[in-house]
């Protein structure tokens, strides 16, 4: 008998969430996953993937809960941003991805604030441990993600990165020295025309150096996310249930 799915609109730590699960009532999940949104998009614009997620691998609806953060910023052309990008850069004027790649994003420390409250929030009231939690998201949201999951006081289960790209580096590649054998999940598109694939390969290559053990997966599509993705996502998340 298939199990009804809860959805519940909260706030958590300073942001506003969409939780799902299938979880029985009361029951505490074993893993908890949060995925943020990318630029300009809803609130809600990953929440479909929970379900989608929970079809593919059973596992997921038995055991875990997701969370859907909303960005903390109002983005100006509509939906919600976890940091300001130029009209120029939006424009694919100025797009140096050598500079972006080393440089913090204005706005990124109070994103990570942010998010990390959320994170915070979500594991005391779930008395669930940072390592039962998977972080990730979509473009800028795997950017935060990235940035949060370096800095927590202990290692999160997992980090899911979907068309996100390299930025930070200083700060990065230091921090993921300190992540070695963190599971990292990794998805981007040969022809995303926002973020090139070369600056995902550059995030992939930097921590494997580091040590971290990355399942990265290119596809033949733009910046989206595709089937054959999910699929992939779905079985590192039931992965992550069995602390693989």
């Amino acid at each position: 008998m298939e199990r009804a799915l809860r959805h519940v609109a909260t706030r958590l730590g300073e942001l506003d969430c969409h939780v799902i699960d299938a979880l029985p009532e009361g029951a505490t999940p074993e893993l908890a996953v949060i995925l943020s949104h990318g630029l300009g998009a809803p609130a809600t614009d990953l929440v479909p993937l929970g379900p989608e997620l929970m079809a593919l691998q059973p596992a997921l609806a038995d055991r875990v809960r997701f969370v859907f953060p909303g960005g903390p910023m109002a983005w100006a052309h509509g939906g919600r941003a976890w940091f300001p990008l130029p009209d120029a850069v939006m424009r694919g004027e100025q797009r140096d991805w050598e500079q972006f790649a080393r440089d913090v994003p204005p706005g990124m420390p109070a994103a990570r604030r942010a998010l990390r409250s959320t994170v915070d929030a979500l594991c005391a009231a779930m008395k669930l441990p940072y390592g039962r939690i998977v972080l990730g998201g979509f473009s800028q949201g795997g950017m935060v993600s990235t940035d949060v999951a370096l800095r927590l006081d202990e290692p999160p289960a997992g980090l899911c990165i979907l068309s996100g790209t390299l930025t930070s580096e200083p700060e990065w590649r230091p921090r993921a020295q300190g992540r070695a054998g963190l599971p990292v999940f990794q998805a981007h598109g040969r022809h995303d025309p926002l973020l090139p694939l070369g600056g995902a390969e550059r995030l992939r290559d930097m921590f494997v150096a580091s040590g971290l053990s990355v399942d990265f997966h290119a596809y033949d599509m733009p910046h989206a996310i595709v089937t054959e993705e999910l699929e992939a996502l779905a079985a590192f998340l039931a992965a992550r249930l069995g602390g693989r």
